[in-house]
């Protein structure tokens, strides 16, 4: 069997393990779910990559100052991210091992942020997506969560890891280290 393979039933068997878990904390959110009728809403789109899933928004969505790559990265109409185990991640070709020490030991966690220009489907034409509208006070918390996914140096800028999966795209450290119970 090829490394792709085990680590792709390893991968289904811990999304199974996940799932089941989080079955016990589903429920909505409250004050945020269900919308109230006429209630102002914002598209968020949810990109299925394989092994990572990102999430995608209108650049001129996010609010000023709450996540900060925003100002970092070149004009664009959208912003993808995304977050998972930095050595597994940013791999060319993920292992076994990779997977492994990625789903049991905290490891390093990384973000990885792609800006795009024009529809996310033309983008990402391979991908599933599924579109999601929220909030905007959903969205407003969306925002801040992955604002603070960021780690920073002393000056309180984000770091840089290096370029992204696509030559408009970047790895950044992330604050918190990412295992199977953190995803």
């Amino acid at each position: 069997m090829k490394s792709r393979e085990v680590i792709a039933r390893l991968a289904l068997v811990g999304l199974l393990v996940l799932s089941v878990a989080a079955a016990g904390c589903a429920g909505s959110v409250q004050d945020l779910y269900p919308l109230a009728p006429g209630e102002p809403v914002k598209p968020v789109y949810v990109i299925n990559h394989g092994w990572h899933t990102g999430i995608a928004v209108r650049r001129a969505d996010i609010p000023e100052g709450v996540w900060p790559e925003h100002r970092d990265i070149p004009a664009s109409e959208y912003v993808e991210v995304g977050w998972g185990a930095r050595d597994f991640y940013i791999a060319p070709e993920g292992t076994l091992w990779l997977a492994l020490k990625a789903v049991f030991w905290p490891t390093p966690g990384v973000l990885h942020v792609v800006w795009v220009d024009g529809p996310v489907q033309q983008f990402f034409r391979q991908r599933e997506i599924v579109e999601i509208l929220v909030s905007d006070r959903g969205f407003h918390q969306l925002a801040v969560f992955i604002g603070d996914a960021y780690a920073k140096d002393g000056s309180g800028r984000t770091i840089v890891v290096g370029r992204g999966q696509y030559a408009n795209g970047r790895f950044y450290v992330a604050r918190e280290k990412y295992f199977l119970l953190k995803t």
